[in-house]
Order: C-alpha cells, then sequence, then structure tokens
C-alpha cells in the first residue's frame, strides 16, 4: 500500500529530527505549494527562520505545538524545487508535525467555519488589521493588509494581499511584503506609476509601487516597494528608507504614508502621521521627498481628498481624517492643508484605520472606503475582518456640509427581500421578528417614529443595536441630532453577519459598527422598544454568502 504524502513528509521530518537533535537546521526540499505548522495559543512564542542556500529568507514568531488548537500555513510557491533549511528556537516536538501539501490543513471547512464572517472579508488563517494599499487597477480591486499569517493575535506584521472584480468576492493572494532587516511591513498605500517618475516601468506596463512603514524596535521608517505583475511579486527599492524622521519629531510613532498624484502642481504627496498629527511631504519621483507642513489632532492612518459637494464638481472641499473616525474639512494648495473648522466624526465603534482606494475610473468617480472592523472571531483560526465597502460623499446638512457614508451599491446583490412591513405597534413588529431570531445573517430596514417615548430602540437577544435617547440626543453611546428633529423619527439599515452588526442611520449621516454579542440568558430575539412607539417601516432581507 502506498503511504500517503503527508503521512511520508511526518516521517521524514520526524526521521531528521532524530538525527538531528543538537542541530540548529532541518531541511526539507520543497515539492507542493503549502508548508502546514500546527499552533497552540498555550505555547510560548519562537522564533523560525527558513533559509536556502545558507541565506536568512524568512522570519518570524510562531506558537508551535506537538498539540495544535488549529493550524496555520505557509505559501511555497517561490521555493519549490528548492531545500529549505527551517531553525526553530523553541519547543522542537511540534516540528514533526510541520507537513508540505498543495492545499492548507483544514480546506475542506474554508469559509464554512461556525464564526466565519459570511459577507465581510476575512482572512483564511491568522490575525488581520489594518487595510494597507487600496488601489484599482486593470479590472481588480486590491485590498492588502496589515496581517500575521502564523496566529490569531497581533504579531509578524506582513502585508496580506487580495482581489476583487466586485469589492464583494475576494480571492486571497500570497503574502505581498515580507518583514525585513529595516523591521515589520506596517501600513501605507499605492500607486500607479503611469508617467514612470520613479523610472521603473517596462513598456506599456506601469508600475504598482507601494509605500510603507518598515517597524522596529528602535524607530520607525517609510519604505517603498514596486510591482509589474499586478501586485503578485514586489521587489523594494534599494536605497530604503525614504524617510527617516524620528530624530526630527524625537518619536519613534512616524508612520502609515497615504502618496497620492496633485495635478495642479505635477507632484506626488505623502501624508505621513507623525507624533501629533499629520504631515505632508512632496515629490517629483517618489524617491526624494521635501516636508512642507505638519497638522495637529490625528493619530495614525492619514487620508486626505477632495470632495465635490451635493455632486457639484465645481464646488469642492479636501477631506482629512486619521484613524479614528474623526475627520476635517478645508482647502489643500499641494503643499498644506488648512482646516476650516474643528473635527467632526461620521462613525464610531469597532472601525479603525479606513482607507480609500486611490485610481478609481474618473467615469466611476465614486470614494470608496473600506475599515477594519475590530472585531473577534471566537474560537477560529483567523480574527478581525474588513467591515463593509462604503462610497463617501459631502453632502449639505442642517449643521453644515458633512461627511456621508453609505454602503457601495454593489452590496445589493448580496441581499433578497423576504418581508415588509408598515405602521406596526412594537409589539406586533416584535412579533413578526420572531421567525428571524436564529438566522446567521439578515439586513433589515426600519423607521422608528419615538411618538411619547424619549429613547427607544431594536435589541437583539438583550443587545442594543439601536439606543436613540432623544433627551440627550445620544445614539448608541454618541451625540446625535436628526436632521429634522420636529419628526421624531429615525431611519436604520442594518446589516447583521455571525459576529458583526453595522448600522447606517438617516440615510448615512452617521454609521456605527459593534461586535455580535447577544446575551446567552436573554431569549426576546429581536425587540423594539419605547414607550408607544411606532415602527413606520420594516424590510427584511436574507444575505447571501460572498464565498
Amino acid at each position: 500500500m502506498k503511504m500517503p504524502i503527508k503521512n511520508l513528509l511526518f516521517v521524514h521530518v520526524s526521521l531528521l529530527f532524530c538525527f538531528s537533535l543538537s542541530a540548529e537546521n532541518i531541511p526539507i526540499k520543497i515539492t507542493k505549494q503549502y508548508l502546514n505548522l500546527p499552533v497552540s495559543q498555550k505555547a510560548e512564542r519562537k522564533r523560525m527562520s527558513f533559509s536556502v542556500d545558507g541565506k536568512e529568507d524568512r522570519s518570524f514568531v510562531i506558537r508551535l505545538s506537538a498539540n495544535p488548537d488549529y493550524w496555520v500555513f505557509c505559501d511555497m510557491a517561490a521555493y519549490k524545487g528548492k531545500t529549505i533549511n527551517i531553525s526553530y528556537e523553541g519547543d522542537p516536538s511540534g516540528l514533526s508535525k510541520i507537513y508540505q501539501d498543495d492545499r492548507i490543513e483544514g480546506h475542506e471547512n474554508l469559509y464554512k467555519e461556525k464564526n466565519r464572517p459570511q459577507f465581510h472579508f476575512t482572512t483564511q488563517r491568522g490575525w488581520i488589521n489594518d487595510p494597507n494599499g487600496l488601489i484599482y487597477y486593470d479590472g481588480e480591486y486590491h485590498l492588502f493588509y496589515q496581517h500575521n499569517p502564523y496566529e490569531r493575535e497581533w504579531e509578524n506584521m506582513h502585508w496580506g494581499h487580495a482581489v476583487s472584480k466586485d469589492l464583494i468576492h475576494w480571492q486571497q493572494l500570497p503574502e505581498a511584503l515580507y518583514p525585513d532587516h529595516l523591521g515589520t511591513m506596517f501600513s501605507g498605500s499605492t500607486i500607479i506609476d503611469y508617467d514612470n517618475t520613479a523610472g521603473y516601468n517596462k513598456k506599456d506596463n506601469p508600475a504598482m509601487i507601494a509605500f510603507y512603514t518598515a517597524d522596529s524596535s528602535e524607530k520607525q521608517v517609510q519604505c517603498m516597494a514596486y510591482s509589474l505583475d499586478k501586485g503578485r511579486t514586489w521587489t523594494k527599492y534599494d536605497k530604503n528608507p525614504l524617510i527617516d524622521s524620528k530624530d526630527k519629531w524625537n518619536s519613534k510613532d512616524t508612520r502609515d504614508p497615504k502618496v497620492f498624484w496633485y495635478t495642479p502642481s505635477k507632484h506626488w504627496v505623502m501624508v505621513l502621521n507623525e507624533r501629533d498629527g499629520h504631515s505632508i511631504y512632496t515629490s517629483k519621483n517618489l524617491k526624494d521627498w521635501n516636508y512642507e507642513s505638519h497638522i495637529t489632532g490625528f493619530w495614525e492612518c492619514p487620508e486626505l481628498f477632495e470632495l465635490p459637494i451635493d455632486g457639484n464638481k465645481n464646488n469642492t472641499k479636501w477631506v482629512m481624517y486619521g484613524a479614528s473616525g474623526t475627520y476635517m474639512l478645508g482647502s489643500f494648495d499641494g503643499k498644506t492643508f488648512t482646516p476650516e473648522a474643528g473635527k467632526y466624526y461620521y462613525t464610531s465603534g469597532s472601525i479603525y484605520a479606513a482607507q480609500t482606494f486611490t485610481n478609481i475610473p474618473d467615469s466611476d468617480g465614486r470614494r470608496i472606503q473600506i475599515g477594519w472592523g475590530r472585531i473577534n472571531q471566537p474560537y477560529m483560526p483567523f480574527n478581525g475582518m474588513m467591515l463593509l465597502p462604503t462610497e463617501l460623499t459631502l453632502k449639505t446638512t442642517k449643521d453644515g456640509v458633512r461627511l456621508i457614508n453609505n454602503p457601495i451599491k454593489e452590496t445589493e446583490q448580496l441581499f433578497t427581500p423576504v418581508q415588509k412591513w408598515s405602521n406596526l405597534k412594537s409589539d406586533d413588529a416584535n412579533n413578526k421578528m420572531k421567525e428571524f431570531y436564529n438566522s446567521d445573517c439578515l439586513r433589515i430596514k426600519t423607521t422608528i417614529k419615538l411618538s411619547h417615548a424619549t429613547d427607544a430602540g431594536l435589541n437583539l437577544f438583550g443587545q442594543r443595536l439601536i439606543n436613540y435617547d432623544m433627551n440627550g440626543n445620544m445614539l448608541n453611546g454618541m451625540f446625535y441630532s436628526p436632521q429634522d428633529m420636529t419628526s421624531m423619527e429615525l431611519s436604520a439599515d442594518i446589516y447583521i453577519d455571525r459576529t458583526s452588526v453595522e448600522v447606517f442611520i438617516d440615510g448615512g449621516i452617521f454609521s456605527y459598527s459593534m461586535e455580535r454579542k447577544p446575551d446567552s440568558n436573554n431569549t426576546e430575539g429581536f425587540h423594539f422598544w419605547g414607550n408607544n412607539i411606532e415602527v413606520k417601516n420594516l424590510e427584511v432581507y436574507s444575505a447571501k454568502s460572498i464565498w
């Protein structure tokens, strides 16, 4: 009987280990695409390195264990036919369980796991946080992201990579950027260098260029890499770093470059978080950068872009925001952002480090954003998620021009109308919602009229999806004043996935997100509450999986 490849490799590694107890390196000839690694959260993190021809190529920390809670993997396509040496500084007992295959361990259940979000992007394995390098190019939307491929907790920052044709259905690709001698790969952005300003283009093939922060224990520096195959493989600039500004600011906190082309002055702009705010740098060639200005009051993951007001391209404002979801409106002359007022907020909750896509075609013209959802995926071999892609617009409100945030039109394909009612008392609405108590995924659109109530809302198994206090103008803990207070109405578009809830209020004037946390002792399911409230509109949609 022929022994399965997986078992043969177990024996191969075990024998190598038995004869190499005093050796630092265990050689494996790579013949398959993936190297599957057993991990336990109870094990200590220790360093593992891969070397080829005596040169270290990858190095990371991992909780390797002979008694794994789950498995992670390394894509080894670049090493096929080569012999790698694995060095591990921790308990060697887990080494005997490492094996290679053309499928990842657990592939048969991939995207069907109990707590796998069904219409939000998640990585196959490991930790995920900030979206990076969001860009559209040649029919593909690229989502790069902060990724620890080797554990469900933060560490080992790489740039993960996924692509989509419609911003809804995603294909995960191999890691784009790996840690190097300058540090781990922190957040950043990408551009397409159509005019070959950096000199990397080949004939009619413009370079995709990534700008990122390399983080070490001493400092954070700004670097770049380029790709000539639509982001599949990358070459790092041999003179990195581009910017090392620790001494200027007397702070390690210099990170998250967002780069874009400023047409009026025909130069590149980099917005960079430095110490207590965002700095502006400019460049003609993407390699040499000049410091121009700085504005305080923001923290991490800067954004700066121009939007028309009420759709009028002849009347625009610039928007600057940071990771927390607060923003300023103002003007920008290519070197200095001048705010016209203090900060506002348009979203809150689990969202963090949202970024917008560059290179969206003029024929589309939308400013599309994706944010990291700081949402736990319990008991899963992955953690964190991306929230729904949304379109940002500027509209005139009763308080002045404000940023509006709504799910993009492409999300409509995921949701099918199931039921629709109008003019219900809260008890009637609660009865009609009983059939949806145990639904994994739903979309609900509703309008609540407060009537005699000073506060009202909607719960799901005790968790308050909407909690509006009209007296204090507080909505789920944040100040919110509806456009027409005399109407006493509040509308909400609610997206419920397996582990998350996103809510868009009054056409996107305010939005928030949260981890889905039902109270195990609560049996009431969906429950509208509030003194004599009226549920003027109630629509329920089923949800399709993106997987």
